[in-house]
């Protein structure tokens, strides 16, 4: 049977909705129904026919949870549930029958899943999780387009040069102001500062990660990551000092991969020494953002990156910003910078040290503590630009020639911006 719910999106209609036909079940349904943050009374005693008679005369919730304990013929029901529920709607089916047929039948009928009774907390949150990751691939089919990710790393070339802060806000605006699903990854697993800076705590996510890459999936995903909003979730860490990171990077790779998927953008807090000891991490890259300072040593390092980067991730669009400028206190010029690194500096961030204070005391990137300041209205132009850069990789996929240099992906990189800003 071709299922309706299987047909289309959701919509906007209420997100959960459960139709159960014991006091025990209710519980554990209206329990887990509060931890998402869902109303209780979305979960109603009666089971199939109930949810049946329900549904006939009301709008589909996106996921719909049913009991066919008291069903005769499970196949018949659900194909008669089938006909009352609108397109989107995706449906897990519980029962006390342990039989493999029946759940072959079910799944084969268009439903998501088939749980067993006495109904587990942990067993029904995976569930409908997996539940909500259906929703969302089935938003993109019936988009009829492929999702485009971006991925993109900041490297600060100095300690101290403001990339954390830039991460940050890069993150807050893609997820908050554009509502651009985003997937943050602080690698500086000692002393990162992503959920520092977003007033959150890491959790052991990102260290489970690291000692079993093999448990990295989806669902690993979605239980590891700390929401900040609705679009944005963070992977950090703050390890002890006396635990060395003791891995092959596999882990970094897997959640790269885990991030393309479940998000649009993914934006890594990516410290130089992680590309040294894992040169891997920059493969997949789509946009790297070089964060500098003005200063001797942070030109110095700032060319040995860009050498790096030419042979280790030549897909990637490279991004140099110059962060925290302030024009009295530069221990060298821009001019003088652009001409030792031999390239153009694509944005200057003024230094805000005030605003940088009212973040902090507000624990809020600097960016949603002072949305109107210079600085923020510069981080905004950046953010653009990551959101360009898929329309500048085809453009240059499109131009004559072979591989090109990094000038001149900086040239076509620029170019696409300036039509833009026309």
């Amino acid at each position: 049977m071709n299922a309706p719910w299987k047909a289309g999106q959701a919509g906007s209609r209420d997100p959960f909705m459960a139709f159960v036909c014991d006091e025990a079940t209710l519980d554990v349904t209206r329990s887990v129904c509060s931890e998402m943050g869902w109303s209780e009374e979305k979960a109603n005693k009666g089971g199939l026919r109930n949810a049946i008679q329900s549904l006939s005369v009301a709008a589909s919730p996106q996921i719909l949870l049913v009991d066919l304990s008291e069903s005769g013929d499970p196949i018949n029901d659900i194909n008669s549930l089938a006909e009352v529920c609108e397109p989107g709607t995706v449906v897990i089916a519980m029962g006390q029958v342990n039989d493999v047929r029946l759940y072959r039948d079910l799944i084969i009928s268009g439903l998501q899943d088939y749980l067993l009774k006495p109904l587990n907390p942990d067993t029904l949150r995976d569930a409908i999780n997996n539940a909500q990751i259906s929703l969302t691939t089935a938003k993109q089919e019936e988009n009829g387009t492929e999702r485009t990710h971006i991925s993109t790393a900041i490297v600060g070339t100095r300690g101290g040069s403001g990339a954390s802060t830039l991460a940050t806000s890069l993150a807050w605006i893609l997820s908050e102001k554009m509502e651009y699903s985003t997937g943050y990854l602080d690698l500086d697993v000692h002393f990162g500062t992503g959920a520092l800076t977003l007033d959150l705590e890491p959790g052991r996510g990102l260290i489970d990660a690291i000692d079993n890459p093999s448990r990295i999936d989806g669902l690993f995903i979605e239980r590891a990551l700390i929401k900040a909003n609705d679009n944005l979730s963070i992977l950090s860490a703050e390890a002890p000092m006396n635990a060395p990171i003791m891995s092959d990077g596999s882990a970094f790779f897997q959640l790269q991969e885990e991030f393309r998927s479940a998000f649009d953008n993914s934006i890594i807090d990516a410290p130089r020494n992680m590309l040294i000891d894992y040169p891997h991490l920059a493969h997949d890259l789509n946009v790297v953002i070089i964060n500098t300072e003005l200063t001797l040593a942070a030109a110095r390092d700032t060319i040995r990156i860009l050498a790096w980067l030419s042979t280790n991730a030549m897909q990637a669009k490279v991004i140099i910003v110059a962060n925290k400028v302030n024009s009295s206190t530069n221990e060298i010029s821009r001019k003088e910078f652009e001409s030792s690194i031999d390239n153009t500096i694509d944005f200057i961030v003024p230094a805000d040290p005030k605003a940088a204070t009212q973040a902090s005391k507000l624990g809020q990137t600097l960016i949603a503590a002072a949305p109107n300041s210079k600085a923020s209205n510069m981080i905004n132009k950046i953010a653009e630009a990551i959101l360009g850069s898929v329309d500048a990789e085809e453009e240059s996929d499109q131009d004559a020639g072979g591989k090109k240099s990094m000038m001149n992906k900086l040239s076509g990189f620029k170019s696409i911006l300036s039509k833009k800003e026309k």
